[in-house]
């Protein structure tokens, strides 16, 4: 996962970022929340793990700000802060921010909550697919997919329903046979 991390301490910041790339992940650092900014704006991370109080910019500013743009892909926002309570808490949910962690660093706690992201990202990415079956063409049904490639609308509920498809005849369908065979 790409990880952009926005941390103005360099001892926590470096020592996230080394846990996060022996985690497998490609990380990014910055170290406050104004280059933060900028450097989402230039490439948008799936992840991002921020600080609360930072010059420039902080935390919650930043989140805002991310949830502001439409990316193409969900991005994960994760607060990993010494500042907590209940009042914080609620605070960076309404900032927009999906996690909240209290340092220390938890290597375990983390890379779980990370796991959650990816979760998110691969059903955003199912949604934005089965949002393409609304390109339906009327004549014979297909459909269009994300490559621009018409494909038999069965194609895409595949993946969904992996053989668990029970037929049923909706009402409609129903009555139309009725009608079909009373003739």
């Amino acid at each position: 996962m790409r990880i952009l991390i926005a941390e103005d301490d360099p001892v926590s910041r470096e020592l996230l970022r080394y846990s996060l790339t022996e985690m497998g992940h490609t990380v990014t650092t910055v170290a406050d929340g104004r280059a933060g900014w900028e450097a989402f704006q230039e490439s948008p991370a799936e992840a991002v793990i921020t600080d609360w109080m930072m010059p420039e910019m902080d935390g919650p500013t930043l989140c805002r700000r991310i949830r502001e743009v439409k990316t193409r892909h969900y991005v994960y926002v994760m607060f990993l802060t010494v500042v907590n309570g209940k009042t914080r808490y609620l605070e960076a949910m309404a900032a927009g921010a999906d996690d909240f962690l209290n340092k220390p660093l938890d290597r375990e706690q983390i890379s779980a909550r990370l796991c959650v992201a990816q979760r998110i990202q691969d059903l955003h990415r199912e949604l934005n697919e089965l949002k393409g079956a609304l390109r339906v063409c009327p004549g014979c049904k297909s459909y269009c997919d994300n490559a621009e490639r018409w494909q038999p609308i069965e194609k895409l509920l595949e993946p969904v329903l992996q053989g668990d498809l029970q037929p049923r005849i909706c009402p409609e369908c129903e009555a139309a046979l009725a009608r079909a065979s009373a003739d």
